[in-house]
């Protein structure tokens, strides 16, 4: 992958078209146009005729917004936290299946494993309400560039199947963008540039989704997935993860979990924003996998970036993972994906992972 800095004045965003004949750059593209598995638009409940397909304003027309403040018809708070009955009362989350892992947390958020959804009922009622779901990948840094093809590769297979889907790949520099077999997927590239906070990698991976999320993200999908470029997936990663607040379990904390909560590597420095006493905290989860609404998604991105840059500026080598723990100490979850979500391969597989979904790349790039 050839990648190479970016000039001055450059666009924030281009559009980029896997084809027949490989890659290019639509020229003055303002947004996406998105088909999943070759259906047409109305095939897939796209913009209604008459629109202005492939523009920011079109994507404003046509797309429901209803989920962001949690008013979609039909659609209960608990019913996208994915626990309670179906539109045709079927169950949608089914704990009892699992009873050697936990399954359900203290404020009462499910955590999915294999085998505590129904697949059938939540992909019925989900192609129902016509959702859009976004995935923003970092690739900041040319290392984590040549994880990037892997990714693209599994995640175009195994993300989100049958839904309407859109990629968002936050680049450093004009990179040649990796190969993956022709098809009708567009992706947004969202270019890092110059950002004031150059020396913390975290800063400007942040302050570059934030200001998306802003401008166009949160007009065009319904969820939002934030994931680390160096994330293989290895099976269906569906509607089960969906939900108004989507955190992480870190599997080796899970598997390996301290005597004592005070054990987990939370931010201890007082003085730092991430700061967590000791003897409190409920989990500790990865950063490598986020997700939810975009709204919360964006207050999320927001606060840790305050935090961030606070602890930037007091000297601290703080990090977004202990800033995300925080933020999870202080506003639980609606919902967390359990180790088969994210789970490193250089350990043995345990019994209760039934099914690895994602996997860390063995060469690891963060």
């Amino acid at each position: 992958m050839a990648c190479s800095r970016a000039h001055a004045g450059r666009p924030e965003r281009m559009e980029l078209v896997c084809g027949q004949q490989g890659w290019g750059k639509v020229a003055g593209s303002l947004t996406l146009t998105w088909v999943r598995l070759g259906l047409s638009s109305s095939a897939q409940g796209g913009p209604p005729s008459g629109s202005s397909q492939g523009t920011g304003e079109g994507v404003a027309e046509w797309k429901n917004s209803s989920f962001q403040n949690g008013s979609h018809p039909g659609l209960s708070a608990v019913m996208l936290a994915g626990i309670g009955r179906g539109p045709e009362g079927g169950k949608l989350f089914l704990a009892w299946r699992c009873p050697d892992v936990l399954t359900v947390t203290d404020w009462q958020a499910p955590v999915v494993w294999e085998g505590t959804f129904s697949r059938l009922a939540l992909e019925g009622f989900y192609r129902r309400q016509n959702i859009t779901v976004g995935l923003a990948v970092f690739a900041p840094d040319r290392s984590a560039a040549t994880h990037l093809e892997r990714f693209l590769q599994s995640a175009t297979k195994h993300f989100m199947p049958g839904h309407r889907v859109v990629f968002y790949l936050i680049m450093d520099g004009y990179c040649q963008p990796p190969h993956v077999e022709p098809s009708p997927l567009t992706f947004q590239a969202l270019m890092m540039g110059e950002e004031r906070w150059w020396l913390h990698p975290d800063l400007r991976r942040l302050q570059v989704l934030a200001r998306h999320l802003v401008q166009h993200i949160g007009s065009e999908v319904d969820f939002l997935f934030s994931m680390a470029g160096n994330l293989i997936f290895q099976s269906d990663f569906g509607p089960e993860t969906l939900g108004p607040s989507v955190a992480q379990l870190h599997a080796w904390c899970y598997f390996r979990p301290p005597r004592h909560a005070k054990d987990f590597p939370y931010e201890r420095q007082p003085s730092s924003a991430a700061y967590i006493p000791f003897g409190q905290g409920d989990f500790y989860y990865g950063a490598a996998i986020v997700g939810g609404t975009p709204s919360w998604v964006l207050g999320l991105v927001e606060t840790c970036l305050k935090g961030l840059a606070h602890d930037v500026q007091k000297g601290l080598n703080s990090t977004f993972e202990r800033h995300l723990n925080k933020y999870f100490f202080l506003h639980k979850p609606s919902k967390l994906l359990s180790p088969e979500y994210g789970w490193d391969p250089t350990y043995s597989v345990p019994s209760q992972v039934r099914n690895v979904k994602v996997a860390q790349s063995p060469e690891r790039s963060r």
